[in-house]
């Protein structure tokens, strides 16, 4: 999953050792820019690598890739949300709920080929799918 918003907090680094080694994490809570009613999300960064790596700050605009887990413990259960990827955005680029993203590079659009009126018979019926893969782009 993704989420777009400006980092608010940056909560204490914690770090310790387990049976695999050494390990570091922080948790960052990030604000969307939905007009009537923002979210507020938490999630973690594990690993001094990824924390160097993303070098996450209070107010920067982000753009959030996460996973979704939950885990029991002493029979309660709790959500882990755990960042994979976070890059910096444009401000000014929100992206709102169901919309895909906008590119941190600008894409150029390619010119599409123009039809003119002479190359079109307005009488022609219009192109038939065939039974091999036709021209109708149906999915079925």
């Amino acid at each position: 999953m993704e989420l777009q918003g400006k980092v608010i907090a940056a909560l204490p680094e914690r770090s310790g050792v387990s049976q695999r080694g050494e390990w570091k994490s922080q948790e960052f809570v990030i604000e969307t820019h939905d007009p009537q009613y923002p979210r507020k999300l938490v999630f973690t960064v594990f690993g001094a690598d990824r924390l160097q790596r993303f070098n996450i700050q209070i107010g920067q605009e982000v753009l959030v890739a996460f996973d979704i887990d939950a885990h029991e413990w002493n029979g309660r259960w709790f959500n882990d949300i755990r960042a994979y990827d976070v890059r910096m955005v444009d401000p000014s680029t929100y992206v709102a709920p169901g919309q895909a993203p906008v590119a941190s590079s600008p894409v150029q659009p390619t010119a599409a080929p123009v039809q003119t009126a002479q190359n079109v018979d307005p009488l022609a019926p219009a192109a038939e799918a065939d039974v091999d893969g036709g021209t109708d782009n149906l999915p079925f």
